[in-house]
């Protein structure tokens, strides 16, 4: 059975950033494969376009620019905001307050957003509302693991059922 719309895939993969041997930023194994419904939008498009028609026991390799994956970095999504945001309770969260940090806000609109804090002032702290692979080229390898034809529940719900997604 080969990759195409509609199909339960499981891969094993690993993903490096900026080179084939850079940073590993992500890996799943054949115990724990990522598993998803081909061709429903769940994965980036052009990730789908190198794996179709594939088959089980396939292994793939292939780049993606940064372009293609999680877009580039916009300077205009790197904003200072005060730092009395981060008051909660009439205290500062100190613990929330640390270089590297993924916290959780929501925009004007009460939709959620996450920023990377980058900097941290004496009034301000400065977050990153980039994808935090944004500007990276992503290297995959890896392995189709197993290939099924999605249930009709599988479709109607968007997601895989069942264990790993191995239909019963």
């Amino acid at each position: 059975m080969f990759i195409n719309n509609g199909q339960v895939v499981s891969l094993s993969y690993i993903l490096h950033l900026d080179s084939p041997n850079g940073e590993l930023a992500d890996h799943a194994d054949a115990s724990k494969p990522l598993v998803f419904i081909y061709g429903i939008g769940q994965l980036l498009p052009k990730f789908e376009e190198n794996i179709i028609g594939k088959k089980i026991g396939d292994p793939f390799s292939f780049k993606l620019e940064a372009k293609d994956g999680y877009g580039i970095s916009i300077p205009e999504y790197i904003v200072p905001v005060p730092k009395d945001i981060f008051i909660i309770d009439g205290k500062l969260a100190d613990d929330l307050l640390t270089v590297g940090n993924v916290v959780p806000l929501q925009d004007q609109n009460g939709n959620p957003m996450q920023g990377t804090i980058l900097e941290i002032g004496f009034d301000t702290v400065t977050l990153d509302f980039n994808h935090p692979l944004a500007g990276r080229d992503l290297f995959f390898s890896g392995k189709v693991e197993h290939v099924r034809p999605a249930t009709q529940s599988e479709l109607d719900h968007g997601h895989v059922h069942g264990d790993g997604g191995v239909h019963h």
